[in-house]
């Protein structure tokens, strides 16, 4: 195993009814900026209670924020917490929302960075430059839809003209998360697959890769990647798909996910998130899409180099035990597939009307963006990038 250290102080409310702790959770002297999406939470119940749990607060809103959300919009929320001297964020929403928070809250307090040719105060350079932030305001957020971890992680991706763009900071970490499985009952059938499919691969980013003997961290893995199959599916069936045992099973695997946990003290690839953000970024497609496309691909074409844990993953997740190792292994990447496609979301590239011709823009961007020496050995190429992509269509 290798050293690590690892804190996650996000307090975690979990359970049907727990909105309402957020009148205690946030100071009644803060000023408190109010961020959500479209609106969705106006219907589903979700904003009538935490305006109730707000009801002595002084607070403000700024709704709008996207999925996969723009620098632009989130710069609007500025003007707000400028004008009305905010000192604390809300979010309520999904992954996206909380990511946005989190820009936002580092963009409030960014100062710049004064040293050389990357000197300026343009909080774009937060994402393009990857600046070290010092400060940002305090976030608390209500999760609608589980998919990211975000709500307990100090991670975020933010899109500007089409490029979708990570930052880290444990600054920008919740201070609490709320979990209520029952306000995930009004999501549609696309975002429950989105979020269980975002979970599964944020899963398989910290596990498929070599061993380092981190026997927990693997079973951990293992055991949520499990649940992610076993329930996944229900969520979409009419006879399960209102059952709260089943989204709370989904809504905490995601969230042990990407809070740290699993990934702590072994390598990661994150190959098929880098990837996916290129198409995300450049043709509009859901997060949670892209990675369905793309892993599969990483799978087959990284077979050598994973091949020790696609073979434990093969008889751990999948049970496959029979067959010489090559037949196991790939055994064990269909029915990678053919569980994404129960989760009714695409495999190939061709099931999202793209083909080879749309490989050149995705390999450029890449290179644009430095993304050219991804995954745990740091060895995957432009041209390996697009051998993965080829192997997708």
């Amino acid at each position: 195993m290798l050293n690590f250290n690892f804190q996650n102080p996000t307090k975690i409310h979990f359970g049907e009814g727990q909105i309402s702790v957020i009148s205690k959770e946030v100071p009644l002297d803060a000023r408190v900026l109010l961020v959500y999406g479209g609106g969705s939470i106006k219907g589903n119940g979700v904003y009538k209670q935490v305006i109730d749990a707000l009801s002595e607060h002084t607070f403000f809103e700024f709704s709008g924020i996207e999925p996969n959300p723009t620098y632009d919009t989130l710069m609007k929320a500025q003007e707000i917490i400028k004008r009305e001297n905010i000192d604390y964020l809300l979010a309520v929403g999904g992954g996206s929302v909380v990511d946005g928070a989190k820009f936002i809250a580092a963009a409030a307090l960014y100062e710049g960075n004064d040293e050389g040719i990357n000197a300026g105060s343009d909080p774009w350079d937060i994402l393009a430059k990857q600046q070290v932030i010092t400060k940002a305001l305090p976030i608390g957020a209500v999760l609608t839809l589980p998919a990211t971890g975000s709500e307990s992680n100090g991670n975020s991706v933010v899109t500007r003209d089409g490029i979708k763009l990570p930052f880290s900071s444990p600054l920008v970490r919740p201070l609490f998360a709320v979990l209520d499985p029952s306000v995930t009952l009004s999501l549609s059938d696309r975002q429950i697959s989105n979020g269980v499919v975002d979970a599964f691969v944020h899963t398989i980013e910290q596990y498929l890769t070599y061993s380092v003997n981190g026997k927990v961290q693997d079973r951990f893995s293992e055991g949520l990647l499990q649940t992610l199959i076993e329930e996944g599916p229900k969520a979409l069936l009419p006879e399960t798909k209102e059952n709260l045992e089943v989204r709370a099973n989904i809504m905490w695997s995601a969230t042990m996910a990407l809070n740290g946990l699993i990934g702590a003290g072994v390598p990661q690839d994150w190959s098929t998130h880098m990837i996916g953000h290129e198409l995300t970024g450049a043709f509009g497609i859901d997060h949670a899409r892209t990675l369905s496309i793309v892993l599969p691909a990483v799978m087959k074409v990284r077979k050598g180099q994973k091949r020790e844990k696609l073979l434990q993953y093969a008889a751990r997740v999948w049970r496959i035990t029979e067959g010489d190792e090559n037949t196991r292994i790939d055994k064990a990447i269909r029915l990678t597939e053919e569980f994404f496609e129960t989760m009714q979301v695409p495999t190939r590239l061709s099931d999202v009307d793209l083909a080879n011709k749309d490989i050149d823009l995705l390999i450029e961007r890449l290179g644009q963006h430095g993304m050219t020496a991804l995954g745990e050995h740091s060895d995957i190429t432009l041209e390996i990038s697009r051998e993965l992509l080829t192997q997708a269509l």
